[in-house]
């Protein structure tokens, strides 16, 4: 089972599975505590806030009995009464509202660490690329819907939590005013024991029926909405990353087009969404002005009947308002609910993804990676699995030595850089057997140098820290590299990929090797893109000052300069191991 079937299983899998899967994020995350902490306040403060709201609906009585009775000193009293019962609630509010904001930022912290340190287990980030759409914008994924995620859970659980809390206080109230109210119709009496907490579910009830009836697709727009926002801003981002080269080419009305189709993409699904939108608002709005008069209509019997005053209508009105509010909670955020779902649902898919990619996909094995003695690397019987077939070395069983300079060659299409993340460790599936030496470091050069954000010092040392090395090594690898011109700026941080040619980026790579000094270097094709003479000062260094350093260069025969010892040869059997286009394994 491939990662993106395992997201489409849990996309499929339903409600609970989905928030098991956030839930354990989270329960692993180091905020915890501070999570537990904050729920608690917070349970606490909702709790003593509906005790107030309480107090405020039994003053209602007094004060508008006060107003009937044209009671000026009571009333005024009254007035007394409530700026205490609404100055505490006011405090109670801004509590609320900072554990709320807490919340949602100590959520977001549990949750994106937990992403991005599962999607930074070596080698997953890029098993996960390969793995079909789910790999697609895992910025995306970690950032903008993690983010909305736990802001709408904070106010979607804050919400629920108030809600219920009010509900079961004022169901108590709202009970006793009606409980013992007899209907007399036509010579006949009915006794309905707490009718209007009946009403008020029935009312409630019938709005949130309604609301899921015609709201309930709501969850699958909104998914739409995201993923094709999603396709807009990978397609902006790859237009300003290769900018150059599209104005180069005079590509401008192409990328144009393609950007103008994912617009269109994301307006089509906006469009469907608002159209889900309007349909709600019917039930929704139309409910909300009906709850203008429905506490006053489903009171009015005990007020005409005697049984209360005009407060205590008020009274009534006020617990019935509470009642049905609480009730009428997911017919409110009904919206806000699709909206969340949709977001759970990408967040939930791409966590199980990125656990999923360790998983054995459907190939018939994988390499071994091992570690054997040190001072030597040994490949057996060695097979790469692809969508092409299956490339291979043609020497079976190999055995590096230290500081032995090894190349191996092939033909175009044989699969070089499959040969290179095979031996990285990053492509498992195929057969046979990678030995690497215990304890010793391996250094990989790809062919496209990776310079991280930060000062050239960082760039340098990466992924070390600045301190493992002298100070006076750094300026010693530049010039070593003919690139002294950068010394002075050793701790300047820019996007130095930008700032430097193809070549000074090469070059600082192999300065970078040089400052590591490490017993192995695996090099994919990088020697052969360089020119004669920036490729014979790297051959000096590797002949001088990396005397003791195993190489293995992937590349081509006529650009070994007497560096290499040995000559290793790739080949491509086209009818073995085959890897399904629809596998992770598959090259995007």
């Amino acid at each position: 089972m491939n990662a993106e079937s395992n997201s489409e299983e849990i996309a499929n899998s339903g409600l609970l599975p989905q928030l098991d899967m956030m839930l354990r994020a989270l329960w692993a995350a180091p905020v915890r505590n501070k999570l537990f902490l904050l729920s608690g306040a917070l349970f606490l403060v909702i709790a003593v806030t509906a005790w107030g709201q309480i107090r405020l609906n039994g003053w209602n009585q007094p004060f508008y009995d006060a107003l009937s009775r044209r009671d000026f000193p009571h009333f005024m009293d009254q007035l007394g009464v409530f700026g205490l019962i609404s100055g505490a609630l006011l405090i109670l509010n801004v509590a609320q509202r900072w554990l709320g904001e807490t919340l949602k930022l100590k959520l977001r912290e549990g949750l994106a660490h937990d992403l991005i340190q599962n999607w930074l287990q070596p080698g997953r980030a890029f098993r996960l690329a390969n793995a079909g759409a789910i790999g697609v914008n895992p910025d995306q994924r970690m950032h903008e819907d993690a983010r909305h995620l736990t802001e709408l859970s904070a106010e979607l659980g804050i919400g629920l939590l108030q809600s219920s809390i009010l509900l079961i206080t004022f169901v108590e109230v709202l009970w006793s005013l009606s409980n013992n109210f007899v209907f007399h119709i036509d010579g006949h009496h009915f006794a309905i024991p707490g009718y209007m907490v009946w009403a008020a579910i029935i009312y409630s009830g019938s709005a949130s029926l309604l609301s899921y009836w015609v709201g309930r697709n709501l969850i699958d727009r909104n998914a739409q909405r995201y993923a094709r926002e999603a396709d807009m801003r990978f397609s902006l981002v790859r237009v300003n990353e290769h900018i150059d080269a599209i104005s180069l080419t005079s590509g401008e009305a192409d990328e144009q087009r393609r950007i103008s189709m994912d617009l269109a993409g994301v307006l089509a699904a906006t469009a469907r969404l608002v159209t889900g939108l309007t349909n709600l608002t019917w039930i929704t709005a139309g409910y909300g002005w009906f709850t203008l008069v429905a506490p006053i209509l489903a009171a009015a019997p005990l007020y005409f009947a005697g049984n209360i005053s005009f407060g205590g209508l008020m009274l009534a009105s006020g617990a019935f308002n509470q009642v049905q509010s609480s009730l009428r909670w997911f017919v409110d955020n009904f919206s806000t609910i699709a909206d969340w779902r949709a977001t759970l649902l990408r967040v939930a898919s791409f966590r199980r993804a990125i656990l999923a990619t360790d998983v054995l996909h459907n190939v018939e094995s994988r390499i071994t990676f091992v570690t054997g003695d040190p001072g030597r690397i040994s490949i057996d019987d060695l097979e790469i699995g692809s969508p092409a077939g299956a490339t291979m070395l043609a020497e079976k069983n190999i055995t590096i030595q230290a500081g032995e300079r090894v190349l191996i060659v092939g033909e175009t299409g044989t699969g070089k850089t499959l040969l290179f993340r095979a031996l990285a460790g990053l492509w498992p599936w195929g057969a046979g057997k990678i030995t690497y030496p215990k304890g010793e470091q391996l250094l990989y050069m790809p062919r496209t140098p990776y310079l991280p954000p930060g000062t050239l010092r960082e760039i340098l040392a990466y992924p070390a820290a600045t301190s493992t090395f002298d100070a006076s090594a750094y300026a010693h690898a530049l010039g070593r590299l003919k690139l002294e011109r950068l010394a002075p700026m050793l701790d300047v941080s820019q996007r130095w990929d930008r700032e430097l040619s193809e070549d000074e980026q090469q070059l600082l790579a192999f300065a970078r090797i040089l400052l590591h000094a490490p017993p192995w270097v695996l090099i994919d094709e990088v020697l052969d893109s360089l020119d004669d003479e920036l490729r014979q000062g790297v051959l000096d260094i590797f002949a001088k000052d990396l005397v003791g350093t195993g190489i293995i260069h992937i590349g081509r025969a006529d650009a070994h300069d007497h560096l290499f010892s040995r000559v290793l040869h790739l080949v491509k059997d086209p009818t073995l191991r085959r890897l399904g286009t629809g596998n992770t394994a598959v090259i995007q």
